[in-house]
């Protein structure tokens, strides 16, 4: 993983409510552990038609996708059942943020684990994100815990801290618990040190 720099980018809208882990990454696609080629069955089910040609008219498929980092989607993201490969899936088509009125727990804590970022809006700026021109861009800022509209405004969002902190480190939590090795050898040597008076 790699530090959780500010960025910016323009918008692909999913305005579809309640888009579950089945429709994101459909279950015939998680026998692999590997994240390799997953990008190509993102919204599989949306996004080919039965002979596996893409749909022309599908978002992800169009020229607008191209290079866009934020997945702008419609209330509950990424409900249903728990799965990774929904982040991975998303993070290998190059998304680095989702924004929504609202996630799914456990896709929340999944994104979070997989550098990618769940950002939650008030309504009216969701519904305002939506109406805006395809070529609208904004700022995303996980340090302040904000994004920036075209028009200056900004919103915060909220996310843990301790994902937080792994985000903007690059690390996952076991990156995290490394990290901290010296102090956790410090402990254990003091902890021995107390075993063995208590034993004389």
């Amino acid at each position: 993983m790699k530090p959780f720099l500010p960025f910016e980018s323009r918008l692909v809208p999913i305005p579809a409510n309640d888009i579950d882990t089945d429709q994101i990454i459909p279950a015939r696609f998680l026998k692999t552990t590997s994240k390799e080629g997953l990008d190509k069955q993102l919204f599989c089910d949306w996004r080919y038609e039965d002979n596996g040609d893409p749909k022309p008219d599908f978002i992800l498929n169009t020229p607008r996708a191209k290079g866009v980092e934020i997945l702008l989607a419609g209330d509950n993201f990424g409900c249903g059942s728990s799965r990774e490969h929904a982040p991975w899936a998303l993070t290998q088509f190059g998304f680095r943020a989702v924004i929504s009125t609202s996630f799914a727990d456990i896709f929340k804590g999944n994104a979070l684990k997989n550098s990618l970022l769940p950002i939650i809006v008030p309504a009216d700026v969701h519904a305002k994100l939506f109406a805006a021109p395809d070529d609208t861009t904004i700022q995303v800022d996980l340090a302040t815990q904000t994004i920036t509209l075209p028009d200056g405004q900004k919103v915060e969002f909220p996310v843990d801290e301790f994902s937080k902190a792994c985000l903007l480190d690059g690390v996952d939590e076991l990156g995290w618990i490394l990290k901290k090795q010296a102090a956790i050898a410090v402990f254990e040597a003091s902890r021995l040190g107390t075993v063995n008076t208590l034993a004389e």
